[in-house]
């Protein structure tokens, strides 16, 4: 008999496991936390930089400098914190003029920041030191076009991070659809044109048959078409330096790679497979994973990360408990809306017509249920999740009566999003694919 607990919302649930086989929890690795930012950062721009001259040999004292940031989806990762350390050393020990400085924050479709928002993303300092702190707009008509990618991506950016040098601040975390976040992710999405992303994110289908794309995956980058068209405009765009943050579960900066803008992003990527990329001998009959509680089971939508992690832990035909109270409901707008075109069975035509993030989210998370049976312990309407294939159930009691470990492998989840379990063979094959 084991006995469980898990995070769910603002509470705790408690589980029994009477008559496994195994039981085995799956925990991040450990990582370690930088104590001294301020001195960190200072050797990761100048004796520690990747691939690179220091900062400080790449920037001129008359030179116009533009900043690329992350927008509040990405908060968490406290680039405001590296955002004020960069400024402060443009202005004293290169000399740059803050009258030359600008921040762009990297939206890509996403919502307008207040204010205020934006005084939070970019640090209060930065905010009121430098010229202009700015959202991107997608939609502006003074987009500069600065080439096309040989898949035939027409890139068109922000006219900020032209003519000036350029240098992009961004978190890297493991993506279903980039393979990592960060890095060249701050050009498409971040700074682009609304069409520009829609060219590029469009190839998370597959450009023949009804599905994702093989080649599109969580730490999938060598023949991910998403991320090589990105790594073309980057090229395209050529910053002049990267700067990108790893941070643990708890969202304390563990490491800083900065310098060439895809070599330094490609050794962030490394530290977080070997970080959260997590071995394992073979996949189990039920896997249970909890969100880790609140905020990060807020909504559907962002827990989705959890559900697709631990389904990569549970064999094919197999069972999942999925623990995310969802107290916002689906979270992103259209992310819900496109169960009507699932219901009438043309999801995969209407989002080649019409693609969005939250519909490929939709599109990826109805793939993944597919593996095998999801129950759900969630404060949702069972009937929303019910034509994705989804059980859900408000009482967890309730639920547990359709699950029957006996005689079974099990693995607990108890932080779904900070645990990407693979199987030994691919997660070496991942980690070979950034050398």
């Amino acid at each position: 008999m084991e006995n469980v607990e898990l995070k769910y919302g603002k509470s705790k649930i408690s589980l029994t496991l009477n008559g496994a086989n195994s039981v085995e929890y799956l925990r991040e690795n450990p990582m370690r936390e930088i104590t001294d930012i301020k001195e960190e950062f200072r050797h990761c721009v100048e004796e520690g930089v990747i691939a690179s001259k220091p900062l400080k040999e790449l920037i001129a004292s008359d030179d116009e400098v533009t900043i690329v940031i992350s927008d509040m989806t990405r908060f968490w990762m406290r680039q405001d914190i590296i955002c004020e350390l960069l400024v402060k050393y443009l202005n004293e020990e290169i000399g740059v003029s803050y009258k030359n400085m600008a921040i762009v924050i990297a939206l890509g479709t996403h919502r307008k920041n207040s204010e205020e928002e934006r005084k939070t993303l970019a640090g209060e300092f930065a905010y009121e030191h430098v010229a202009q702190v700015i959202d991107h707009d997608c939609d502006a008509d003074d987009l500069v076009y600065v080439g096309t990618t040989s898949l035939g991506t027409e890139v068109r950016v922000n006219p900020l991070a032209v003519g000036r040098k350029l240098i992009v601040i961004a978190g890297t975390v493991h993506h279903i659809m980039a393979g990592y976040g960060g890095g060249r992710k701050s050009i498409i999405p971040g700074i682009a044109s609304r069409q520009t992303i829609k060219m590029n994110h469009i190839r998370a289908l597959d450009p023949v048959n009804p599905k994702s794309d093989d080649r599109v995956g969580s730490g999938m980058v060598k023949e991910n078409p998403i991320n090589l068209d990105m790594e073309e405009a980057g090229e395209l765009v050529k910053p002049t330096f990267g700067i990108n943050i790893c941070v643990n579960s708890a969202s304390k900066h563990s490491g800083l790679f900065c310098g060439d803008f895809d070599k330094a992003w490609k050794e962030s990527c490394k530290y977080i497979q070997k970080s959260y990329g997590l071995p394992i001998k073979k996949e189990a009959d039920v896997v249970f994973v909890s969100c880790g509680g609140f905020p990060k089971d807020l909504n559907f939508y962002q827990s989705t990360k959890s559900l697709f992690n631990g389904i990569c832990a549970m064999k094919e035909g197999g069972t999942i408990v999925f623990l995310a109270e969802c107290c916002e409901g689906s979270g992103a707008r259209d992310f819900f809306d496109w169960i009507e075109p699932l219901k009438r069975g043309c999801l995969d035509e209407s989002l080649r017509k019409d693609f969005t993030i939250g519909g490929y989210i939709f599109y990826a998370a109805c793939e993944s249920i597919r593996k095998g049976h999801v129950l759900m312990l969630s404060s949702l309407d069972p009937a929303e999740v019910k034509d994705m294939q989804v059980e859900a159930y408000n009482d967890i009691d309730e639920l547990m009566k359709h699950v029957d470990v006996r005689g079974k492998d099990v693995y607990v989840i108890p932080y779904g999003g900070s645990v990407r379990p693979q199987l030994e063979d691919k997660y070496r094959q991942l980690l070979d694919e950034l050398d």
